[in-house]
């Protein structure tokens, strides 16, 4: 199973700006899709960005224009670059795998008023 990392969340005020990180290891994670997924209490998961082995993107309406997902250099990391902030962006946020059903642990974003 791939292990999944995640890294860079935290507290930020309403318009400010913070980037995730997903960390991972083999030639699974350089090359297929990657998620990034969040959730707040009391709410479902929900797809928040996707990056396809190919570049390709994907945002759920709510974040368009102020999330950006990227690879790193080399390609061992996917990247969600989150301006704008606004209270409802708090969440939990994952990082997935699909092919190898693999998940992060989670970081916490908060975002005050």
């Amino acid at each position: 199973q791939v292990q999944l990392v995640e890294s860079g969340g935290g507290l930020v005020r309403a318009g400010g700006s913070l980037r995730l990180s997903c960390a991972a290891s083999g030639t699974l994670f350089s090359i297929a899709t990657v998620d990034w997924y969040r959730q707040a209490p009391g709410n479902q998961r929900e797809l928040v960005a996707r990056i396809t082995g190919g570049g390709s993107t994907y945002y759920t309406d709510s974040v368009k224009g102020r999330f950006t997902i990227s690879r790193g250099n080399p390609r061992s990391t996917v990247n969600l670059q989150m301006d704008n902030l606004k209270p409802e962006d708090t969440a939990v946020y994952y990082c997935n795998l699909p092919l190898a059903n693999s998940w992060g642990q989670g970081t916490q974003v908060t975002v005050s008023s």
